[in-house]
């Protein structure tokens, strides 16, 4: 079938309208062209007047649309700026992660380092220390309270020696086995220590509550007054401790009983140093003395 001819402009009203329109805005621009030449040549003055007004009229439509379309124009780079100040706030982040994980291993090795140096400076000023081990477990949610040590009879461990680490004692050798020994620490109820009062002299014991904490109780004195931060050391009485090793801290006051902490917290605590009784143990019944 054969396409149907253009339809001349005549045959639809609006297109009549539509031409007419054209042309009469053609000839109204075409005469207000002529009049603003006119004006700009015979009278100059008019003509620039003319033109400010109508500057002043169209410049704030100019503006406007201008900003618009700078608006437009701008949403590309901003969504470019978005995505880039995303990527490089990931990448900061990443790096501040990677810092704070160096700064913690940091951290950590200066700890293990001051507590390796004071016990090697203990360990210098310890006469004859037996060995020095790892603290490798503790019970602390439990009533009796002791840690393992990894050193046993074949390193010299016996049974009732002392164990001490960099802040004070620890407790004293309850069992040893072959490379392993069983630590009774100062917090178990049956841990009982003789004591004695740094500032005066006054003597104490040390027991464990088996809670984490020990009670200072007095020996000969009626009426003894405990004030919080009096510390007490082992004052060498039993023959198990040596003396002046450090061993609580008051931290509430009392007459006759007071509620001490212990300066070292076998939770806490990586390495420890065993040392010989501070006088020999008597013999078992039935055993001879060695000379």
């Amino acid at each position: 079938m054969a396409s149907s001819r253009p339809r001349r402009p005549g045959f639809s009203r609006r297109a009549q309208y539509g031409l007419f329109m054209g042309y009469v805005v053609a000839v109204a621009g075409s005469l207000v062209a002529a009049a603003l030449l006119a004006l700009s040549t015979f009278d100059p003055a008019t003509f620039a007047a003319f033109r400010l007004a109508v500057a002043e009229l169209t410049t704030p439509v100019s503006s406007g649309f201008g900003a618009i379309g700078r608006g437009i124009l701008s949403v590309p780079g901003g969504i470019n700026d978005y995505f880039a100040v995303k990527q490089r706030n990931e990448a900061l982040r990443k790096q501040i992660e990677d810092s704070r994980a160096v700064l913690m291993r940091a951290r950590a090795l200066s700890y293990d380092n001051r507590r390796l140096k004071k016990l090697l400076a203990l360990r210098e000023r310890t006469s004859a220390p037996v060995t020095t081990a790892r603290l490798v477990s503790s019970s602390a949610s439990s009533t009796r309270r002791f840690a393992v040590l990894n050193a046993g009879f074949r390193q010299g461990v016996a049974v009732g020696q002392p164990v001490r680490g960099p802040e004070g004692l620890v407790g004293r050798i309850l069992e040893a086995g072959p490379n392993t020994a069983r630590v009774l620490l100062l917090t178990d109820p049956e841990s009982i220590v003789p004591v004695r009062r740094m500032r005066d002299g006054l003597p104490a014991i040390a027991a464990g509550r088996g809670d984490g904490w020990i009670e200072i109780r007095s020996v000969n004195l009626i009426n003894a007054r405990f004030d919080p931060g009096d510390i007490f050391i082992t004052s060498g009485t039993g023959g198990i401790y040596a003396p002046n090793i450090p061993v609580a801290r008051v931290v509430r006051k009392g007459n006759d009983i007071a509620l001490a902490r212990t300066f070292t917290q076998p939770d806490t605590l990586d390495f420890a140093l065993v040392q010989r009784a501070f006088l020999p143990m008597p013999p078992a019944e039935g055993q001879v003395a060695k000379p």
